[in-house]
């Protein structure tokens, strides 16, 4: 019997295997299977070569569970190990300097197994004795058995096995019990080890038995993988039922069949297989995030795909299987390096060169699509400047009424109406049909035409359509009267003198209600008999500014803004003429001699700053100062009063509260009490 330490530097290598790969230690089987597919497949490897000329017979990996005993076995016939063999590769732990070590990697617990080799010693995360008993193919080889109990401590002796191979028996430690669960480890060979390329079975298949009225175990083994997935297919040799069929094996939650997907196969500049799906996706984007998975020669590496598949792509769904991709130790988490980027680069391109293909054979079935594919392009332009540059060509606009369009073919579409009066193209929009009905309906009477921009990230792709898109801008259809939309020419003035449109904007001004986060500015404007009395409108930059912080860090500010409105009124319409003169017929007996007395005060005020402007500070005397003050006291007192006797009628006005509520009705906002009271009103109008 030969004994011995381990080779390492200290007696600490096991407490630390298991303290700092506590939280990702359910990959001991997966690498335990992994070493035991790997034995199996350099077998083959062999006999393909000639140099083992040997019956292969069954090569299926087995796992098996015994809680009884508290074991788990992992067994193959590969090529097992022969004592040297042994000595070599479990003997020797390829690293020294354990203080070095811990100090290096104290904050990155995972970059332990595999970049020091210890693969097989990540069985101690679970196992307080691990035993190997194993023969090599090499004829005339020995069984051995190997055990260790967690401590550098070792033995190896001589072993009975019949055929070659390896029986790697883990002893799991008491506050690991959870993997001698069979639901466990049927969890954790489905996650990890359901593509290798070799059989791998967990117990036999199981049937029900009438007469146990139980399900029983059969002689059939349990096989848990698929040897041959369909990326490591031809492309030609597949038809659409076997993409799908496959996707519904990947995600068997979810309900809706994929879009389309892209059979990737390639192997230069580097090695890289995969099926990547387009998913039907229209919202919720971290919720769609994580489909991807990645495998190393089929075996499961992670889910977590960010960097070697771009930040937008990870909306597909799919497998990736590279060799090629450098894995740190755990084979968990991605290292970017130049050979990760060309990947990237690579799939990015490929994505789009199978839109730009879709978009051109069958462009009736790709507008079908788009609004499921929106989210995804739209998300891809505003990440990756190299996707816009691709994307520009099969992105569409989509109109109101449910026509498609390129850019350029859109571009071409409005360009003879729809400048304004500085040569700038303006692209009017719309975010809900329903909700915004009246502007598209005001805006296509004028002969323009209105893009719908409903879903997650169509809001966000303005700012980078207004970059990309020469001398153009982009204007929501309630973000100013009609008029002033797509300005022809200079504003057309209210045809009113100041005073009747100051106490026009004053009546309705003081009816406003108070709203939570809101802000009316009101103003008079000469819109013709035909248009609306009173319309809500709302600025494009501080809407669209709200509207960006909700995705964008430090625009917090805009948020916490108050929404401004405009209540623009139409000094030409009956109903806002009517007010006018009714104003003036109950209120020019009280305004008169206020009136006159804010004349005389703002001429005694005009002159007082105009004297005290020719002086130095130190020259105006303190009677001169209150003359000033009590001057601008008085004058703010008869512009109160002036406010109050126009609101004072206001307030009894049916007509002034019926207009204000209908135009805050038409912006859903008009609710509750107020919504009561209007529609008690309305009654009473009609009466």
């Amino acid at each position: 019997m030969q004994k011995g330490n381990i080779g390492v530097t200290t007696e600490n290598i096991f407490p630390v295997i298991k303290k700092f790969l506590y939280s990702d230690h359910e990959i001991f089987l997966r690498e335990m299977v992994s070493n035991a597919v790997d034995a199996t497949q350099k077998l083959k490897t062999l006999a393909q070569q000639g140099d083992f000329k040997g019956e292969l017979g069954d090569l299926t990996v087995r796992v098996a569970l015994d809680a009884d005993k508290g074991t788990i076995t992992i067994s193959d016939r590969g090529i097992g190990m022969t004592e040297e063999e042994i000595d070599k590769y479990i003997n020797q732990i390829a690293f020294s300097g354990v203080t070095d070590f811990l100090e290096k990697y104290k904050d990155n617990a995972n970059s332990i197994i595999g970049h020091f080799g210890l693969g097989f010693y990540s069985s101690f995360m679970v196992a307080k004795k691990v035993e190997i008993i194993t023969k090599s193919y090499q004829e005339g080889a020995k069984a051995v058995k190997w055990s260790c109990d967690g401590s550098p401590a070792y033995e190896i002796d001589e072993a009975e096995r019949e055929s070659r191979g390896s029986d790697i028996i883990l002893y799991i430690d008491d506050d690991c019990k959870e993997f001698l669960e069979k639901s466990k480890i049927q969890e954790l060979l489905s996650k990890y080890c359901k593509f290798m390329a070799v059989p791998v079975a967990f117990g036999k298949k199981q049937e029900w038995s009438s007469e146990k009225k139980e399900m029983v175990d059969t002689e059939e083994d349990n096989i848990i993988n698929n040897v041959e997935p369909l990326w490591t297919k031809a492309p030609s040799s597949l038809k659409d039922e076997d993409y799908k069929s496959f996707y519904r094996a990947l995600y068997p939650m979810q309900m809706d069949e994929p879009m389309f997907w892209i059979h990737l196969n390639v192997d230069y500049p580097f090695n890289l297989t995969g099926i990547l799906y387009f998913p039907r996706i229209k919202s919720n984007l971290d919720l769609q995030k994580n489909k991807i998975q990645l495998y190393c020669n089929q075996v499961f590496v992670t889910d977590q795909v960010e960097g070697v598949v771009p930040e937008f792509l990870t909306l597909l769904h799919g497998v990736i299987d590279s060799p090629d991709i450098p894995l740190n130790v755990s084979r968990s988490y991605l290292q970017s390096d130049r050979e990760v980027k060309k990947i990237s680069t690579y799939i990015t391109k490929k994505v789009a060169d199978r839109l730009q293909s879709i978009f051109k054979e069958d462009r009736k079935q790709y507008e079908e699509k788009w609004d499921d594919l929106k989210l995804f392009i739209n998300y891809g332009m505003l990440s990756e400047e190299a996707f816009y540059d691709r994307a520009k060509d099969f992105a569409l606009l989509k109109d109101i009424d449910g026509k498609y369009f390129t850019f350029d073919e859109y571009k071409t579409l409005i360009e003879a109406s729809q400048k304004d009066k500085n040569d700038t193209l303006v692209y009017l929009y719309a975010t809900n049909k329903e909700e915004q009905y009246s502007y598209i309906e005001a805006a296509k009477a004028k002969g323009y035409s209105v893009l719908l921009f409903d879903g997650q990230l169509d809001v966000p792709c303005i700012g980078m359509f207004e970059q990309k898109f020469e001398k153009s801008r982009f204007t929501r259809v309630d973000a100013d009267i009609i008029e002033r939309l797509i300005p022809k020419d200079d504003d057309t003035k209210s045809t009113l003198e100041e005073s009747e449109r100051d106490n026009l904007s004053e009546v309705f001004r003081s009816q406003m209600p108070q709203l939570d986060k809101a802000e009316f500015m009101v103003e008079v404007q000469s819109l013709g008999e035909q248009a609306q009395p009173v319309i809500i409108t709302q600025s494009e930059y501080m809407r669209r500014m709200k509207e960006m912080s909700r995705y964008q860090q430090g625009m917090g500010f805009y948020a916490q803004m108050p929404d401004s409105y405009d209540l623009v009124l139409n000094s030409d319409h009956p109903l806002v003429k009517r007010v006018l003169d009714e104003c003036k017929g109950a209120t020019a007996e009280a305004l008169q001699p206020i009136d006159s007395e804010i004349k005389g005060l703002e001429a005694r005020l005009a002159a007082l700053r105009q004297a005290q402007e020719k002086k130095k500070p130190e020259e105006i005397t303190q009677e001169e100062k209150d003359d000033k003050q009590n001057t601008e006291k008085q004058l703010n007192d008869e512009r109160q009063k002036r406010k109050d006797v126009l609101s004072n009628y206001a307030k009894d006005n049916s007509i002034v509260h019926q207009l204000i509520d209908l135009s805050l009705l038409q912006n859903g906002m008009l609710k509750g009490a107020a919504l009561d009271q209007f529609l008690k009103r309305s009654i009473d109008l009609i009466k």
